[in-house]
């Protein structure tokens, strides 16, 4: 393989190998999108007869909605490689940070879902101390007995995922950082392989516990693991010519794919499906992050760097804490509609709604939460594992240039 990229080449290497961009304000916007997918697979249902005010000209083709959180994770293992700087934190300071992060308006959005869901207010669902404290403290996808089986805010077993990302995250970034780009991959492409395995695994051998090995954190790493891999691909120079609209295509194209097969009882293809979707809307997921990165670092703008777009997706993580709360609240106080293509505009005002809640989330929990906790670093917690200025932490810095590749 040659360093110099031929014209046919889908892959090449960019000389430009220290270049990036500070913020990446397109990945902050597709943020939203990706949480707007959830919120309406959420709206219209999981079934034919389910919704809020079903939009059945939208059904089955918001079940992929449900995978908007495959994009959530290959993004976090994206964005915390391509940010991080080797040195210049410790170990107990970036686990301050995350922590204060994530958790701050997870437990503010916690206290109106236990009212709304469950019978110690106007729910009718049941559940216990376990599981409530499991899913306060994000560790209730560990536990196989909870009640129900989405304890606490439903939405919020994807933040038990991503706790162990960010637990592993600074012996990953050091794991993958010796190893060389197509060794990366190779490495993603066996992870995602294996979670298909999994998938197929389940379903035929434990199916009693399927639903509960599939929200198993450690089911996940191989997503994370992909935007990790891409991350330092295109850190040390990697580029792909492609553009997103081929993505989007590819994934407009997909749909109906699996949209089709989504709902059971599968037969075999059906299965192949159903177990093939995370990797495949992780490998999508991906090639859309690099392809929007690259054009951000090529310097080219377009309809995600429009602010309010920039904001929604800013606003994008407390959306997705409260947009199911907003549609648990219709129910209890009896807006639900029949089924009919008009529902699409309770579905925007619902919506709109939900936006609200996660601007206020935002504005008044989340932003003012993070800098304080952020400008509060305990100095013990501050010195816990802080890098020397030589040793592993220059160790670390050598994955941020480009590979050496063999002719």
């Amino acid at each position: 393989m040659q360093t110099s990229a031929a014209p046919r080449r889908l892959i090449h290497h960019s000389g430009d190998t220290g270049r990036s961009a500070t913020r990446l304000d397109a990945l902050t916007s597709l943020r939203f999108f990706a949480a707007f997918a959830v919120f309406v697979h959420h709206f219209n249902g999981f079934a034919k007869n389910g919704g809020v005010a079903r939009v059945p000209l939208l059904y089955p083709w918001s079940t992929i909605g449900a995978h908007g959180v495959t994009f959530f994770f290959v993004l976090s293992g994206f964005l915390l490689t391509w940010s991080w700087r080797p040195g210049r934190q410790s170990l107990g300071g970036y686990y301050w940070r995350r922590f204060g992060r994530i958790w701050p308006a997870h437990l503010v959005a916690t206290i109106p879902a236990m009212l709304l869901f469950y019978d110690i207010g106007w729910g009718s669902d049941h559940t216990n101390l376990l599981s409530t404290v499991s899913s306060l403290f994000l560790l209730q996808t560990w536990f196989p007995g909870v009640q129900p089986t989405l304890p606490g805010n439903p939405v919020t077993w994807t933040l038990s995922v991503e706790l162990l990302f960010y637990a592993l995250f600074p012996f990953f970034v050091r794991w993958f950082g010796r190893l060389r780009t197509r060794t990366l991959m190779l490495v993603s492409g066996a992870g995602l392989t294996a979670m298909w395995a999994v998938d197929v695994w389940a379903y035929y051998q434990a199916p009693t516990m399927e639903s509960w090995i599939l929200r198993t954190p450690v089911v996940y790493l191989p997503e994370f693991a992909l935007g990790m891999a891409f991350a330092f691909a295109i850190r040390r120079g990697w580029r792909m010519r492609l553009r997103p609209w081929v993505v989007l295509v590819a994934l407009a194209a997909y749909v109906p794919v699996y949209a089709l097969h989504a709902v059971g009882p599968y037969g075999f293809y059906g299965i192949q499906i159903e177990a093939s979707v995370r990797p495949t809307v992780a490998v999508l997921s991906v090639l859309l992050i690099a392809a929007f990165v690259q054009r951000e670092l090529e310097g080219r703008r377009g309809l995600l760097h429009w602010r309010p777009l920039v904001l929604l997706g800013a606003w994008s993580y407390c959306f997705y804490l409260v947009h199911q709360l907003v549609i648990q609240a219709m129910y209890d106080m009896g807006l639900w509609q029949p089924a009919g293509n008009r529902n699409i505009w309770i579905l925007l005002v619902t919506s709109a709604i939900g936006t609200f809640f996660a601007w206020a989330l935002y504005t008044f929990v989340e932003e003012p939460a993070r800098k304080w906790w952020s400008a509060r670093v305990p100095r013990a917690v501050e010195n816990w594992r802080r890098p020397e200025p030589s040793g592993p932490a220059v160790a670390v810095e050598r994955p941020y240039t480009r590979d050496r590749v063999s002719s």
